[in-house]
């Protein structure tokens, strides 16, 4: 339905919410389907001798039928952590907007599927290896060169230990 021009996309219900409404519409039409008159059919002898009562237990039984219901749901969303991951759906959603590329899809053949998604992947991290790679060996290389250093003023200082040494004896 077009009808509004500019904030109708930010006011869109974000998922969290379409999916409480879908579990209270289920509610309603659950307890449609379980009209009072047809539970008056079921139990016609007892609606006879107690109305009142047979309304009153109908009311109790809807009651706690909504109730469970809703619990049992409650139940799966926080097990499932269901808030959490529509609120990450929506944020995903939404920065997939101003994308410009087309999203994957697909084409029905495994092979061409995975290479054409793991190959881009796979070179840019080859790619990453390569340049931490390179930072890896420069700086052995400085450590090397500065081992060496070290050594050579090890030399150099055992050299002057023992000309003094012997200077002294």
């Amino acid at each position: 339905a077009e009808g509004g021009d500019g904030p109708a996309p930010a006011a869109l219900p974000g998922r969290a919410q379409v999916f409480a409404t879908v579990v209270d519409t289920f509610l309603e039409k659950l307890v449609a389907a379980g009209s009072y008159q047809r539970f008056v059919n079921c139990y016609r002898c007892f609606y006879k001798l107690q109305p009142q009562l047979t309304r009153s237990i109908y009311d109790q039984f809807i009651s706690q039928l909504q109730a469970s219901i809703k619990e049992e749901v409650q139940e799966v969303k926080n097990e499932g952590n269901l808030e959490g991951l529509f609120s990450s759906l929506d944020k995903i959603v939404e920065e997939a907007k101003d994308r410009e590329e087309p999203a994957w899809r697909p084409s029905g053949i495994p092979e061409e599927d995975i290479r054409s998604t793991m190959v881009p992947y796979l070179l840019k991290h080859r790619s990453h290896l390569c340049r931490v790679l390179r930072e890896k060996e420069e700086e052995n290389r400085k450590v090397a060169e500065s081992v060496l250093m070290g050594r050579n003023r090890i030399a150099e200082l055992q050299q002057l230990i023992q000309a003094r040494q012997q200077a002294w004896q």
